[in-house]
C-alpha cells in the first residue's frame, strides 16, 4: 500500500514532468510559475509548498534521490566501499524508472547556462555525501584515496546515465555494478588471507571484457 511520502513524490514528480515540458515547449525563461500551476492541476501556493522556484522544480528528484541514499548509508553494514556502490546502484535505477522525465532535464539543462552550474553543484553533493560516510566508517583510509573513490564512482554512474538519456545506451544497473567493481579502493584496507571473490557477469558478455574486469578487479585487491 503506498504511504504518504510515496504520494508526496508522485505528486512532485507530476509537477516536474508538467514543468519539463513546457520548458522543453517553450523555453525556461519564458515559462511562468503559475503556467506551471495550472498545467499541473494545482495552484501557486500549493506550487509554493512544494518548490521555492522554478529552478528547484528542475532539481526536485535529486533531492528525494539524496534524502533515500543518506538513508540507505545511514544503515548500511559490511564494506564501506561496496555500499557507496550500492547507493549509487540504487541511484541508477531509480532514475531508470524515471527515464523520461530524466531525458527532458537533460535536454532542458543543457540549453540554460545557470541550469548547467546547479547540476555541478548538485553532483558534487552526491560526492561530498558519500565521501563523509567513508571518512566516518573509513578514517584511517587517506582523505585523498576517499575522495578519489567517491568522484570516479560519481563520474561512472553520470556517464551511463546521460548515455542512456540520448538514447545512445541501454545500459542497466548490471551493467553500472560491473564497472563500479572495476573501480580501485585503497590499497591499504584491511582484507583476510582467506578472501573469497565472487564475480557475476551478464551471460552475454564477451570474454575477452570479462577477463579484463577480473584481471582489474583483482589487481585492486594486492
Amino acid at each position: 500500500m503506498a504511504n504518504d511520502s510515496d504520494d508526496a513524490a508522485r505528486f512532485r514528480l507530476t509537477v516536474v514532468d508538467q514543468a519539463l515540458l513546457l520548458f522543453a515547449e517553450k523555453g525556461y525563461e519564458a515559462t511562468t510559475v503559475d503556467e506551471i500551476a495550472e498545467a499541473a492541476g494545482i495552484s501557486r501556493r500549493t506550487f509554493f509548498r512544494q518548490f521555492r522556484s522554478k529552478e528547484d522544480v528542475i532539481f526536485a528528484d535529486h533531492e528525494s534521490q539524496l534524502t533515500q541514499a543518506a538513508a540507505y548509508l545511514a544503515g548500511a553494514q559490511g564494506d564501506p566501499w561496496e555500499a557507496v556502490c550500492a547507493a549509487v546502484v540504487q541511484v541508477f535505477e531509480r532514475f531508470t524508472q524515471w527515464r523520461e522525465i530524466a531525458g527532458r532535464r537533460y535536454r532542458v539543462v543543457r540549453r540554460v547556462p545557470a541550469l548547467r552550474e546547479r547540476e555541478i553543484v548538485t553532483v558534487f553533493r552526491y560526492e561530498r555525501l558519500f565521501t563523509d560516510y567513508l571518512r566516518e566508517r573509513l578514517p584511517e583510509v587517506p582523505d585523498l584515496a576517499r575522495v578519489q573513490f567517491t568522484a570516479a564512482v560519481t563520474a561512472t554512474h553520470n556517464y551511463l546515465l546521460r548515455r542512456m538519456v540520448r538514447g545512445e545506451s541501454d545500459a542497466g544497473a548490471a551493467d553500472l555494478r560491473l564497472e563500479l567493481a572495476a573501480i580501485p579502493r585503497w590499497p591499504g584496507a584491511a582484507r583476510g588471507a582467506d578472501d573469497l571473490v565472487v564475480a557475476v557477469f551478464p551471460r552475454d558478455m564477451p570474454s575477452r571484457r570479462v577477463a579484463d574486469l577480473l584481471a582489474r578487479k583483482l589487481g585492486s585487491l594486492d
